[in-house]
């Protein structure tokens, strides 16, 4: 396991220039105008959801990526702190956020164990990338990270839409190992596990945490969780 893992950190890295491609449906992503718009209807949506979350003080992200939610993060936080296992992404998150109160730490956070606890733990596209025997102990680690009425605020992919690039196999959501391509073709292989929202409940809960999660159609599901 630690073996893909590490495979997966070094995918990232390696797709960090590419990766907005995916978020903007640009290149391999482009899947055409009707779902595209289906795309950003939806990611409107969960836009929406975040700004919602406002004001607040402290704010952790982590796997902040490519700063395409750091930056409503920072607009909605007093100071946004963004952890990554890739410095090719935070070198660009930092490019993107500018001035803006966004301290940046390079940590692979498969080892990670929180320092502080915040008032919004925050974290996009990254869940469904945790093995299974890792996500009790993961999401002890966010719940020890949020202060007593901070929230925990969570968005990822669902498995009837697949976002991939048109050159990728059709995820299978009975597996949860796949192979990814670059641009130039290589290819590494990297964890995706799809979650039914009731089950995603109840093992949020099983950790301390006590979830609402919704869905915005087709392509994802968010949930905020606070603690109990």
């Amino acid at each position: 396991m630690n073996d893909i893992l590490q495979n997966q950190i070094a995918y990232y890295r390696a797709r960090a220039g590419e990766y907005d491609e995916w978020f903007y449906r640009l290149g391999r992503y482009d899947r055409g105008p009707e779902l595209n718009q289906l795309w950003f209807e939806e990611v409107a949506q969960l836009v929406e959801a975040v700004r919602a979350l406002t004001p607040i003080q402290a704010t952790l992200e982590l796997a902040a990526g490519t700063g395409i939610w750091t930056t409503e993060l920072a607009a909605i936080s007093q100071h946004v702190t963004a952890l990554d296992a890739s410095p090719e992404v935070l070198a660009i998150n930092q490019r993107k956020v500018g001035n803006r109160p966004v301290s940046y730490r390079m940590v692979d956070l498969f080892e990670w164990q929180p320092d502080q606890q915040y008032d919004l733990v925050f974290m996009s596209f990254w869940l469904s990338h945790v093995p299974p025997e890792r996500f009790d102990p993961f999401i002890a680690a966010v719940r020890r990270a949020v202060r007593p009425h901070g929230r925990v605020f969570m968005i990822d992919s669902l498995p009837e839409w697949t976002s991939t690039a048109k050159d990728h196999a059709a995820y299978q959501p009975d597996s949860i190992y796949h192979t990814r391509k670059l641009n130039d073709g290589q290819e590494y292989q990297i964890i995706k596990v799809f979650y039914d929202p009731d089950d995603l409940k109840r093992r949020l809960a099983a950790q301390g945490l006590a979830a609402e999660v919704h869905t915005t159609g087709r392509c994802f599901w968010w949930a905020q969780a606070r603690p109990v």
